[in-house]
């Protein structure tokens, strides 16, 4: 884990938030106990597609989609994940924020740079100005997949032409090219940088308990006013 990183009571959070007094954030584990605050969550019915969803007044559910975008104050936007990413995104400067579920159909169809353009088109926000965390999920050390996969990842990992057997999809790098396609600053990308299915003591992994419906929460919002 990198020294960028804490955990607290069983959340992870990412130490470059901390300047921002305004923001909340968070990313839960299987062990997390009454976090985050229900009544503030707004989230939404994730589908695995490359849908951006505005949340404006009230908490809830927002629809179907895989992201959430907002600058409405004591909202929390919410995604759940096992061994997807979970990717939360603060703008300092305006003071907006998003919510991303990425899975491997997500990523393949840009849902990270279509998060990016959502804020910027509704708040005004310009990539160089964003924060990126990038939470726990499947790494590349446990993440086989077929051809059928690597071929959709030819434009963002075109390293995988290159493997026959046993091909491993990083999902976090993946995720960082596209969301520096997309303008944000190579170092204003954070990653936690653990692994779903190694760490069962503290995640989820459908690829490791496929039987198992478990998944953990991860949070981003504007403190109530």
């Amino acid at each position: 884990m990198p020294a960028s990183v804490r955990k607290e009571a069983s959340v992870y959070r990412i130490a470059a938030f901390d300047g921002l007094v305004w923001l909340e954030h968070g990313f839960g584990t299987r062990n997390t106990d009454g976090w985050p605050d229900m009544s503030r969550l707004a989230w939404l019915r994730q589908i695995h597609s490359d849908i951006v969803r505005i949340a404006r007044q009230t908490a809830g559910c927002v629809g179907e989609g895989d992201a959430l975008v907002t600058d409405t104050p004591g909202l929390l936007l919410a995604v759940r994940t096992a061994d997807c990413l979970p990717i939360l995104i603060a703008d300092e400067r305006r003071r907006a924020v998003a919510a991303i579920h990425a899975g491997w159909r997500g990523t393949a169809s840009g849902i990270a740079r279509r998060t990016v353009e959502a804020l910027c088109g509704n708040f005004g926000s310009q990539p160089e100005d964003l924060l990126v965390a990038i939470g726990p999920g499947i790494g590349a050390c446990c993440y086989e997949v077929g051809p059928e996969v690597a071929e959709r990842f030819r434009r963002l990992l075109p390293e995988l032409d290159r493997v026959r057997d046993d091909i491993r999809l990083d999902l976090v790098e993946a995720n960082r090219r596209e969301l520096i396609a997309a303008g944000v600053p190579a170092g204003r990308i954070s990653a936690v940088g653990l692994c779903t299915r190694c760490c069962s003591e503290e995640f989820h992994s459908h690829r490791r308990e496929p039987w198992g419906r478990g998944r953990m929460w991860s949070v981003i919002g504007i403190r109530p006013a």
